[in-house]
């Protein structure tokens, strides 16, 4: 079993940053691919970036050269810096976990709200 602990949500004008954290526990982190999901109000819950436990990254058209995904495994976390914040970023961010692309994103952590203002 995997535990998962988002942090670093918040307020932030149109133009900022935050940076969002992600602290696990329950498994050995360095095998696990890592990724983050964000879901707004009315909309689908998207997968917005993720790393594998190769350290190989991908994220979706609307984010690339804005965020960053990055692990570090002697601290069992993954992180989301976000940058160039706009209005349609705001939403609910989640923290999950896979062990093999078969399975899928199995492990969840509770979420936390990004809020960008114009």
């Amino acid at each position: 079993q995997v535990q998962l602990v988002e942090s670093g949500g918040g307020l932030v004008q149109a133009g900022g940053s935050l940076r969002l954290s992600c602290a696990a526990s329950g498994r050995t982190f360095s095998s696990l691919a890592m990724g983050w999901y964000r879901q707004a109000p009315g909309k689908q819950r998207e997968l917005v970036a993720t790393v594998t436990s190769g350290g190989s990254t991908n994220y979706i058209d609307s984010v690339k050269g804005r965020f960053t995904i990055s692990r570090d495994n002697a601290k069992n976390t993954v992180y989301l810096q976000m940058s160039s914040l706009k209005p349609e970023d705001t939403a609910v961010y989640y923290c999950a976990a896979q062990r093999s692309r078969l399975v899928g994103y199995e492990y969840w952590g509770q979420g936390t709200q990004v809020t960008v203002s114009s």
